[in-house]
């Protein structure tokens, strides 16, 4: 259905509730005031209140003069969240949907498949992911050479998904590294083809430089191998490459649970995409909002300034004044 949001007409879907919607709009209740139908809603009614086609929705939130934004801005496009998530390992699509309501995700990255031609009344996941709603991002998982990647990307794009792709070419089908020569070589030619490239890469500083010389939008070095959950086993490669490059770094691969998302956050990377770590999860829904809360703090805690490490204690309290 459609509403009115803030003078522009949005897809959103049937009987989303004005919780959600701030959910999926990366937006505080506690810093921002709803009006429906030039009524303005009380916040406790944010929940239960449900929003129908043809709504007029202004949401307004507060900012000081000059304030610094924080917005991600990738080849002129702007996403709304710095968590991205993935689609696949969950138990069916109403699972799917409502994990990535819950991650607060603008973006969710698709794999290229065929068309199931035996059952054409098989429902699909972009019956469930609205595309006028969140960035999609096909990606080439399963390639294992420079060809089949090219191939996959151009087939993405011939559907209308999208001229971004998230570039896989794998090396190794036990540890599912990546092929570094043949993905540097695959994102030569499809930036050259007007493609918008996200590497999945490994965390070596020398490959995101060449990434970055051969045009690629951003890189995405793994935390850890794909799937495994262990969290990022090298936090010094991953800033040493963010002091080498100059274009957004997204780690990718590896998260394990909400802590892990906030160290990449803290280490200053610009985003973080996951998909195993909220899909296998007990509840795939909890964690995905766990994690959402996790990028949000690990942005927000990095742009603060953490205190130094040191040594020996230093006392939190004044010493002058105290009884002797």
């Amino acid at each position: 259905m459609k509403i009115r949001l803030n003078g522009e007409e949005r897809v959103i879907s049937d009987g989303m509730t004005i919780d959600a919607l701030l959910s999926t709009l990366n937006v505080s209740e506690l810093s921002s005031a709803v009006e429906l139908n030039l009524n303005i809603l009380d916040k406790k009614d944010y929940g239960k209140t449900r929003l129908n086609d043809g709504d007029l929705v202004e949401i307004i939130s507060f900012v000081g003069g000059g304030a610094m934004t924080d917005t991600l801005t990738i080849a002129n496009i702007e996403f709304g969240s710095r968590l991205w998530v993935g689609t696949g390992k969950y138990k069916d699509f109403m699972e799917t949907k409502r994990a990535i309501e819950a991650s607060g995700a603008d973006v969710v990255t698709v794999a290229v498949r065929r068309v199931n031609i035996v059952d054409r009344d098989k429902e699909g996941l972009l019956d469930y992911i609205d595309p006028k709603k969140y960035k999609i991002l096909p990606n080439t998982a399963g390639c294992y050479t420079t060809e089949d990647a090219i191939r996959t990307a151009y087939l993405a794009r011939a559907a209308g998904i999208s001229n971004m792709v998230k570039l896989e070419v794998i090396g190794d089908e036990r540890t599912l590294f990546p092929d570094n020569e043949a993905l540097l070589e695959a994102a030569r030619i499809l930036v050259g083809e007007g493609f918008i490239v996200f590497p999945y890469t490994n965390d070596d500083p020398v490959m995101a430089r060449k990434l970055e010389d051969a045009g690629c939008a951003a890189v995405m070095p793994l935390a850890a191998p794909i799937g495994s959950g262990l969290g990022i086993r090298n936090p010094y490669n991953i800033k040493i490459i963010l002091e080498t490059i100059s274009i957004p770094v997204i780690v990718d691969a590896g998260v394990g649970t909400a802590s892990d998302a906030a160290i990449a956050m803290e280490l200053g990377c610009d985003g973080v995409l996951m998909n195993t770590a909220i899909a296998g999860a007990k509840d795939p829904i909890a964690m995905a909002e766990a994690m959402r809360y996790a990028v949000l703090a690990g942005r927000l805690a990095y742009r603060a300034g953490r205190i130094p490490k040191k040594l020996y204690a230093t006392a939190s309290s004044p010493m002058e004044g105290t009884l002797t």
